[in-house]
């Protein structure tokens, strides 16, 4: 356990917080900055908000004297990722009325809003509240939003993963009633023994913790990238039990070998959902125990079961659930991608997957995304689905509603733009990175599109235009856009210049490696240029791009 005398300064201010509230009020309050108090930047996080500031203004704002230009990012807690036709239109209201007006879906699954100015946070948390939407834990040093197999039409199971997803998030709330107290209703009367939390007690975990939920074959949620990955076993048309992994996590910091990306690895199987949620809370609990509380460079899951062990970690949850891990039941994942366009579940229900670059719901001169998104909520006949590769599916829609809401999408060139847009667009995720993400080295989402567009014809030119190839981004190391668990994975090191990654696998079962550091978008299309002439000239039919870089690197070795 963490030596208590060398504790890091947010842990200080965890259990100074009084129930997360700090001094938020009076932050909020002072008309004199844009900015909140420095310990409150830290507790706004598990209100579900960051601070930010517009880094592409910042030098312009220093010459007048003026200070930063500050905002903040609220994210919505969406176990599951869903959402009424009258909660996305209630949405593009509050978008357009307090922040950018663009709403940004995450590779968790759910959607955040950039932009919102101090005197506007609370108003925007009261129209989510409105909506029964809420923001609770969607940061900090808590579990994140649970993420699950977002497509009903992949399994009959789906609504029993849902609702577990559902159950997890409940489970893992913070006791407080702090955000309650902050942002609706500041004249309650706080029950201070109901806050009482077992869970989190004042302290709250090391870091944040991250949970998600695969449904076999398909890998679509990226699960073991997750600190706890939950994997329905499928028996007879029935889902038997889970198997259970830990220790996912993508964040590393350049130039320090003991930080790193990780897979999670499995610890047994489950065979009831009682027994999974008891293991998912024990799991948590050893964390928060033995997690590292002095660096939090160190602090996710990742790197407390790599000191215990495997086996140590295993064992102390198995001691605190009181019954033993039953040996991991096989499993098989056969892809890790959405499904585009119109599929049907056994329900005889229709949805629609939209391709979403990279998250961004806007509407352009060329293209009114946004605005036909609304038009099909007005109609009340399709929900709203967020996936883990930042697309929506436009879900649950009867076969006699079909016509009217594929009307809509020709109308808003919605469909064409989702079938025309090529395989490996499809397959590219980007963290948002600037300009308001303040530890981006490097561009992320307002790049990636750009530099794709210049992959395209090298492709073409090898006939690998149609491969399912994974390409992901992210502005600096820590992962948001799961870059080490791609195909081709860029980081960020500075502006203009990443890291190239290779060697992953397209399942999601195997990180890349460093290939090439530093390098720049002439040297990055070049690099790339080699290795798709060498790929198309060895590949079989069933070879990856993933599989044969995996090889390149090891026989360069």
């Amino acid at each position: 356990m963490t030596d208590k005398n060398n504790l890091s300064p947010v842990e200080r201010i965890k259990t100074g917080s009084n129930g997360l509230r700090g001094t938020l009020k009076e932050s909020l309050l002072d008309d004199f900055t844009g900015a909140i108090r420095e310990d409150d930047q830290t507790l706004i996080k598990f209100h579900g908000m960051y601070q930010q500031d517009d880094r592409d203004r910042r030098e312009e704002r220093v010459k007048k004297k003026l200070e930063w230009l500050y905002s903040y990012m609220i994210r919505l807690r969406l176990p599951g990722g869903f959402l009424t036709p009258e909660q996305w239109a209630g949405l593009h209201e509050i978008a357009g009325d307090h922040s950018t007006g663009v709403i940004k879906i995450t590779t968790r699954q759910t959607i955040q809003l950039h932009g919102i100015l101090k005197s506007h946070v609370k108003p925007t948390i009261q129209q989510f509240n409105l909506q029964h939407l809420d923001s609770i834990a969607a940061c900090g040093d808590v579990n994140r939003n649970v993420t699950c197999t977002s497509n009903p039409s992949e399994s009959p199971l789906h609504q029993e993963v849902y609702e577990l997803a559902g159950k997890i998030s409940e489970m893992c709330l913070p006791k407080t009633k702090s955000y309650y107290d902050l942002w609706i209703d500041e004249e309650m009367v706080i029950d201070r023994k109901a806050e009482e939390d077992p869970l989190y007690q004042d302290r709250y975990l090391p870091r944040k913790l991250k949970i998600g939920i695969a449904v076999p074959p398909n890998n679509d949620v990226d699960v073991f990238i997750n600190d706890i990955a939950l994997i329905a076993v499928i028996e007879n048309g029935k889902i038997s039990g889970y198997n259970i992994a830990a220790g996912g996590g993508m964040g590393a910091t350049h130039g320090n070998d003991a930080t790193y990306a990780r897979l999670a690895s499995v610890l047994g199987f489950v065979d009831t959902e009682e027994k999974a949620l008891k293991a998912v809370y024990e799991i948590i609990t050893v964390q928060r125990d033995f997690g590292n509380r002095s660096d939090r460079k160190l602090s996710r899951l990742k790197y407390t079961i790599d000191k215990l062990g495997i086996d140590g970690y295993r064992e102390e949850v198995e001691k605190r659930t009181g019954f033993s891990f039953e040996e991991a039941r096989e499993f098989t994942f056969e892809q890790r991608k959405d499904r585009y366009g119109w599929v049907q579940n056994h329900e005889g229900k229709w949805f629609f997957t939209v391709f979403v670059e990279h998250g961004r719901v806007l509407d352009t001169e060329d293209y009114p995304l946004k605005s036909g998104l609304l038009k099909i909520a007005e109609t009340g006949k399709a929900n709203f689905r967020f996936t883990c590769n930042q697309n929506l599916i436009l879900s649950d829609i009867l076969e006699e509603d079909k016509s009217e809401i594929e009307s809509i999408l020709k109308e808003h060139g919605i469909s064409s733009y989702t079938e025309e847009a090529s395989p490996l667009r499809k397959n590219s995720v980007a963290c948002v990175a600037l300009n308001t993400c303040s530890l981006a080295l490097a561009e992320g989402q307002r790049y990636l599109p750009v530099l794709v567009t210049k992959i395209e014809p090298v492709l073409e030119k090898y006939g690998l235009q149609n491969e399912d190839i994974t390409i992901r981004m992210t502005g600096c190391p820590n992962g948001c856009g799961r870059s080490p668990n791609a195909e081709i994975g860029l980081v960020g090191t500075a502006y203009g210049r990443y890291n190239l990654h290779i060697g992953g696998d397209r399942l999601g079962m195997r990180l890349n490696t460093k290939f090439k550091e530093n390098i720049d978008e002439e040297e990055i299309l070049q690099t790339l240029d080699e290795l798709f002439g060498i790929y198309s000239k060895t590949k079989t039919d069933e070879d990856t791009f993933g599989d044969f870089s995996y090889r390149y690197l090891q026989t360069a070795k």
